[in-house]
């Protein structure tokens, strides 16, 4: 039985029919990637698992369970986490402190220790721990989003854009982060843009193309496919 069963999901904004039947599996110990252009519906899925948004029809089950009607702080309690997409950390609350929001499903013991876990992870967090969030640099707001969704203790982590408007360099340095904590037993979802990265550190792939998908199978089959290579790779 797969971890995460997301089935001919429908989700609509008013009159927009925004995903048309949308189905994949996420299995325990994966990475899984989403990926697609602009519009193709990959944010809007994410946001529809963590509870943000209700589909219309369909189904998404989570260790054997309905997650439709669930509200997205039980989600959380769930033990799946959603760092989005813009990052959106409190610019004006310190660093410990953006941290502390996203272990409010945790006691204050296990909190302290995922901080450690956290900062042990995140150096620069450790360094920056009593400034703002505002006065951090992108890769550094990246690094904050991220270990606030891990303060949840997540058994799925689901990543949205993670590399968007970071320097080469520590776009790098957050796929090596990824692949690190997927060594570590987490199951991730992620949508990205730079569709190489995320095919380079995916074990499978699904394709979205305006609210459905058109492609999947393993990401290094997709890497090589001359469809994929044309419309997201470059080449």
């Amino acid at each position: 039985m797969a971890m995460l069963s997301v089935k001919d999901l429908n989700v609509y904004y008013g009159s927009i029919h925004a995903l048309k039947g949308i189905s994949f599996d996420v299995d325990e110990g994966e990475i899984v990637t989403l990926i697609g252009a602009n519009g193709a519906g990959k944010s809007t899925t994410l946001n529809t698992i963590a509870g943000l948004l209700r589909p219309r029809t369909g189904s998404i089950d989570y260790l054997g369970e309905s997650l439709v009607a669930t509200p997205a702080h039980k989600i959380v309690n769930r033990q799946i986490a959603l760092c989005p997409e813009g990052r959106r950390i409190f610019l004006n609350m310190t660093v410990r402190e953006n941290l502390e929001m996203g272990a409010f499903t945790r006691d204050d013991a296990e909190a302290a220790e995922t901080m450690e876990k956290v900062f042990s992870r995140f150096p620069r967090l450790r360094e920056r721990e009593n400034q703002s969030g505002g006065t951090l640099s992108g890769g550094e707001q990246q690094m904050l989003a991220m270990g606030r969704a891990l303060m949840s203790n997540p058994k799925l982590l689901m990543l949205d854009e993670p590399s968007m408007g970071l320097a080469p360099i520590l776009v790098e340095e957050i796929f090596d982060i990824i692949s690190s904590l997927h060594e570590l037993g987490t199951t991730i979802l992620l949508v990205e843009q730079n569709a190489k990265m995320a095919l380079s550190i995916a074990d499978r792939a699904y394709v979205l193309e305006t609210g459905n998908t058109t492609m999947s199978g393993k990401a290094s089959d997709l890497a090589n496919d001359d469809r994929v290579r044309k419309a997201y790779l470059g080449g």
